[in-house]
Parts: structure tokens; sequence; C-alpha cells
């Protein structure tokens, strides 16, 4: 079995990865080592200076990730600052953000960017993206950061009402991992 280095203090993000990566054969291996998250415009931009930051600390394979919920009432809001207004308003800010806002219209989007970096190799990134829409009151008990608040487009239940497997299979999170392992199983 093959050993990558995730690098993420978010051990809910760790699980997600580690179940999804033991299927092809990887062993996911968790290290904090902590790196500067720049306020981009884009994840991808946050995501790419990450591994800019880390390539030469790193002397093996490995992959980082960052993620946002965009909502469509709010303009794209939290986006590329999700983990900061998690941190600072919470589940119930975004409630009362959305207070007013009908249920037809909590429409959002949660999105997710996968740098995977090798020694002396270009980075590659991975992106998988999951529609849906906000409830009005959080809901489950599984998962992490906003899964109590996002129920994945064709679902009737929230992310933190799903087992990690089964949101591993509508989750942004999910895609983006499982074209990291088709890539890795086809450069075996």
């Amino acid at each position: 079995m093959n050993t990558l280095w995730f690098i993420t203090s978010n051990r809910g993000k760790f699980q997600e990865a580690s179940r999804k990566l033991v299927e092809c054969k990887i062993k996911v291996v968790q290290k904090n080592l902590g790196y500067p998250e720049i306020q981009a415009n884009s994840l991808e931009d946050v995501a790419r200076f990450g591994v800019e930051c880390l390539q030469d600390k790193v002397d093996q394979p490995f992959f980082l990730e960052d993620a946002g919920l965009f909502i469509e009432s709010l303009h794209g809001f939290p986006g590329v600052y999700s983990s900061y207004v998690y941190n600072t308003i919470g589940l119930q800010g975004i409630l009362a953000l959305l207070k007013k806002t009908p249920t037809s219209e909590r429409t959002a989007c949660f999105r997710s960017v996968i740098a995977y970096k090798e020694p002396k190799e270009s980075s590659q990134y991975f992106i998988g993206e999951c529609s849906g829409r906000i409830t009005l009151e959080e809901r489950g008990s599984q998962g992490f950061g906003y899964d109590p608040l996002f129920i994945p487009q064709d679902n009737s239940r929230t992310f933190a009402e799903m087992h990690t497997e089964e949101k591993n299979q509508y989750s942004h999170r999910g895609r983006s991992l499982s074209q990291l392992a088709l890539f890795l199983q086809e450069r075996k």
C-alpha cells in the first residue's frame, strides 16, 4: 500500500480522504505542518500558495485541500473565506444572514480544490463541486463545518445526516478525491 501525506489540521477532512483513498490501496497520513492560507480570489490561488510554501519542506508526495461554501443569494459568500466565517459567526451566523431568504433561493455550491505535489514535479490540481441548498436550521451530528446546513442536490438529508462513505459519494471533496485517485492509479 502506497503512503501519501495529507497536509491538514482538519481531522474531518483527513477521515474523509482516508476512507476514500483506501479503496485505491493508498494509505493517507495526516501531517499538520501549518502553512499560511492567503486571502485570495479563488480556492485555486489558496491551494497554489500552500504548495509553494510546502514544496521545499516536504520530500515525498503530498496533497492539500482548500474548500469553500458559495451561497448564491449571498453572491458567493462565504466562498474562499469559509473557514474564517465559520470560526467567527458560525452556522447560526449564516442562518441569520439567510433569515429572509426563501427556501427556493437558498441554493449553494460546495467547492474543493486538491493540490497534489511530488518532489521535482509540477503540481496537479483536482476540482470537485457539489450543488445543493442551505437548510432553515442545523440538522445532523455527523461531519464537520457547514455539513449541518448543506443538503446536496437530489437528496433530502444534510451532509451531517450522512456517514462518511455516503457523504463521499456526493460531496465536493469526494469528487476531487476521486480525481486524485484516478490520477494516482494511472501513474502506477
